[in-house]
């Protein structure tokens, strides 16, 4: 037994210091990747793409609706307002049992058109497709399909009538900001390397005031559990993706928000409407098409916030979300495993996959068997006191300093909120990260290990909006459409 103690010991220590470590080489290179990120792409560029529509790729926005009624209108009316030269949005509605498509025919006065669909990717059948008798709505269509379970079924439905070669994936509970499609296609049209997706930052919605569509007031959550996710989303995209940005290995693009090339999406596929985790095996299926077709590829994170989505408001939707990214995460190890190690797929066999499988999947076990090891030693008094505390508050101070670069990144990127008195309140929670939240993300993650080993059967299920703080909706404000 004293020998196991020992091993465990000399483990844990290793494997914190080397997820240290890891950390602060990502936050530096994040700085880094921000900072040229700034320096190459500023608002010139920006209004000579818009000022210069004909060298613009079309971007289709795809969002799928599974019982939105509370937020469809706010969210179509956001996509509607992106100021981009030519776009289109299509909203996927999954068979919802709501009133989700009554309130997008009435208004935004649809009515049925013969299409000629064509199924690229597999999906549930489609029922009919709908576009707008009104000039102002002309880039808005409405697929209405049987319900297949998963937001990547839809995803593909919308992916199967989306016109143009780039696609943007996000979610119906999402609000983007007027420049997303601008800021997102700049990487594109600047690499000479096929960029095949592009990540931006997501933020927290709770509690920001919303008027026609549009956020005009940033605020911190009000809510526990969306103000940690909001540090908690801060350290993933603005320290972590930006830092893997700099070398190409993204594990993944995050399903709320990302944009695609489509041709590689088809190819590889599609969604696949079994995954409960269909943004990283969507992205680890088009890098294998790309490495399988020997042709050089990119991922590309930028900083900008593009997208607001609304956070889990309760333990019951935290649970819901963590164990079902949980039951995501074991089954690409399953599904993909010859990835694993596997040289023939570059950096995503030899860096990204050792790295989820290592840091993230393994993550939640070993804390676990950490704190059972822990109460072992205390209830046999084999605790050093003197060095446990030490080490506890090296860690604790460990994980603060990586939040409060995130936050200090969100401020070199963009100050959204008014106030330092806001970020302070981030800075605040987050000190209590540790030892209210995380232990939570900790046991959901292993109840979503749990469920996917006994195979339990999932669908994307139903998910409780709270909606948006808001003045009144007219249609005067929906932006005009472009013609080309």
């Amino acid at each position: 037994m004293e020998n196991i103690t020992f091993f465990y010991q000399y483990f844990i220590f290793i494997y914190s210091l080397s997820m240290t470590v890891i950390y602060i080489s990502l936050a530096v290179f994040g700085y880094i990747n921000i900072v040229r990120n700034k320096r190459k792409y500023t608002s010139k560029e920006e209004d000579d793409l818009n000022l210069l529509p004909e060298v613009a790729p079309g971007i289709s926005v795809v969002a799928p609706a599974y019982n939105e009624e509370v937020i469809i209108i706010d969210n179509v009316r956001s996509l509607l307002n992106l100021e981009y030269p030519n776009f289109e949005v299509v909203i996927v509605n999954d068979g919802s049992k709501d009133k989700t498509l009554e309130l997008l025919i009435e208004e935004f006065d649809l009515v049925e058109i013969p299409y000629p669909y064509i199924q690229k990717v597999i999906c549930k059948p489609i029922k009919k497709i709908y576009r707008s008798n009104t000039k102002r709505f002309r880039r808005l269509t409405v697929v209405d399909k049987e319900n297949g379970g998963t937001k990547a079924d839809a995803m593909n439905a919308g992916v199967n009538v989306a016109q143009y070669n780039y696609f943007i994936n996000t979610d119906v509970d999402c609000l983007l900001a007027k420049d997303t499609l601008t800021k997102c296609i700049l990487p594109v049209l600047d690499s000479n390397t096929r960029v095949i997706a592009v990540g931006a930052t997501l933020r927290m919605v709770n509690s920001c005031e919303v008027t026609h569509g549009e956020i005009t007031r940033v605020r911190p959550p009000e809510r526990v559990i969306p103000l940690f996710q909001e540090t908690e989303y801060l350290r993933s995209y603005l320290l972590a993706k930006m830092g893997w940005s700099m070398f190409n290995v993204i594990p993944n693009v995050s399903g709320g928000f990302g944009l695609f090339y489509k041709p590689v999406v088809i190819n590889a596929g599609g969604y696949d409407p079994l995954s409960h985790a269909e943004d990283m095996d969507m992205t680890l299926r088009m890098i294998a098409y790309m490495r399988n077709i020997n042709e050089k590829y990119k991922i590309v994170q930028i900083p900008d916030t593009c997208c607001w989505t609304e956070g889990p408001p309760n333990l019951k939707v935290l649970r819901r979300q963590r164990s079902r990214w949980g039951r995501g995460l074991l089954q690409i190890f399953v599904i993909h495993r010859k990835f694993l190690f596997n040289r023939k797929y570059g950096r995503m066999g030899l860096w990204v996959m050792p790295y989820a499988l290592i840091f993230e999947f393994l993550a939640p076990i070993i804390e676990f068997i950490g704190l059972i090891f822990l109460f072992f030693l205390l209830v046999n008094d084999q605790v050093n006191f003197s060095t446990f505390w030490l080490m506890l508050l090296f860690v604790y101070l460990i994980g603060i300093t990586i939040s409060l670069v995130a936050i200090s990144f969100d401020i070199l990127t963009k100050k959204h909120y008014n106030t330092y008195r806001e970020y302070l309140k981030l800075i605040i929670f987050s000190s209590f990260e540790a030892i209210v939240y995380h232990p939570l993300i900790v046991l959901f993650s292993l109840q979503g290990y749990i469920q996917f080993l006994t195979r339990k059967n999932f669908s994307w299920g139903d998910m409780t909006r709270q909606g948006f703080k808001q003045t009144e909706t007219t249609d005067e404000n929906i932006r005009p459409e472009v013609k080309l």
